[in-house]
């Protein structure tokens, strides 16, 4: 219902969007047609001569006559030229209304929703405030795919100079979550200055897509746990993970600093969630992560374990592989992609 929705949205936009442009394309042609008619009428000219005549004539160019004119035929150039300069004039005057309108706006707008129908993989933003700038910045330096929804003209400009794809909408409507591609991105973030609108974000998006992944920003923590029953995947306080890195940089500067090199490398933490389907893990089930070598073989490194929400870090050699565990992985884009190529079926792709 949705999707067919979204579809019917689209074709009365376009059909808006082309709606102004009717009125001047369908007069100048009415005005060459019929000037071209008068011409053949008056003159006996072939469709090419006469034409050519009133393309001529209606554009000023002036090359000059096909061939001498009858008194019948001045006045027929004598009509274009009235009628090109009446066409002209109407749809300057209809250019300046749809500026005013803010036709281009929407016209720029249908473009990015084109747009979007391309992408996939890619990471929803809604919100571009302070935090929202902070992720998005990080998110193109990562080079992934982003679609921001911003309802505030200042803040969509902003986001449009630092060469973000925006969506200038309300994102608590589910017509809007659709169209910024919720059921093929990545993930939602929920970065809205307001938790109710946070809350709201994510009750949309989880009833339009279960499976879908998402962030969500809180400002209390009565706010957190209303937005993890609402089904939000994880839920960031601000203040909370502040107050944690200025902690950590005074107790722990060197890990920090750690953690901000690499943020900044080529290195990334990649999850691999591994199947259920005993069938698909028939390789590697029941063998232990010294035994399969992965490490070794890919260059990339497991540095925790997710076993039944249970995190285990820094697993030993010894620990065994099972259905359903998630493997949080170190490495660089090579060695993720070469350590999930040794795993291959026996990787679940996780929620979209």
């Amino acid at each position: 219902m949705g999707a067919r929705a979204s579809s019917q949205s689209k074709r009365r936009q376009l059909k808006m969007l082309t709606a102004p442009w009717r009125g001047p394309l369908s007069a100048l042609a009415a005005v060459i047609l019929a000037g071209a008619a008068g011409y053949r009428i008056t003159e006996g000219w072939d469709w090419g001569d006469a034409l050519w005549m009133v393309l001529i004539t209606i554009s000023t160019i002036g090359y000059g006559e096909v061939a001498p004119l009858t008194p019948a035929g001045r006045l027929v150039t004598v009509l274009i030229v009235g009628g090109g300069l009446i066409v002209v004039q109407l749809t300057i005057q209809r250019i300046l209304g749809l500026k005013d309108s803010g036709y281009f706006r929407r016209l720029r707008e249908f473009r990015i929703h084109r747009m979007l129908e391309s992408l996939h993989n890619h990471v929803i933003l809604c919100g571009y405030g302070r935090i929202g700038q902070e992720i998005a910045a990080q998110l193109q330096r990562d080079q992934v795919p982003l679609v921001v929804i911003e309802n505030d003209p200042d803040r969509r400009d902003v986001a449009e100079v630092n060469g973000l794809q925006v969506l200038q909408a309300d994102a608590t409507l589910d017509e809007t979550l659709i169209d910024a591609g919720l059921g093929k991105c990545m993930s939602l973030v929920a970065a809205l200055p307001s938790d109710a609108a946070n809350l709201y974000v994510v009750l949309s998006a989880r009833g339009l897509q279960p499976s879908c992944r998402l962030i969500a920003r809180a400002n209390s923590d009565e706010a957190a746990t209303k937005l993890r029953l609402a089904g939000a995947s994880a839920v960031v306080s601000p203040y909370v993970a502040g107050g944690r890195v200025m902690a950590a940089s005074a107790m722990r500067p060197l890990a920090l600093d750690f953690m901000e090199l690499l943020a900044g490398s080529d290195y990334e933490i990649e999850e691999f969630q591994l199947s259920h389907d005993p069938a698909l893990l028939r390789s590697i089930e029941g063998r232990s992560l010294s035994e399969l070598r992965l490490g070794r073989r890919s260059g990339a490194l497991v540095i925790a374990i997710r076993v039944r929400g249970r995190l285990i870090a820094n697993p030993g050699g010894d620990r065994l592989l099972e259905p359903g565990q998630v493997l949080i992985v170190l490495g660089s884009r090579h060695q993720l992609k070469q350590f999930q190529a040794l795993l291959g079926t026996a990787i679940d792709p996780m929620p979209a």
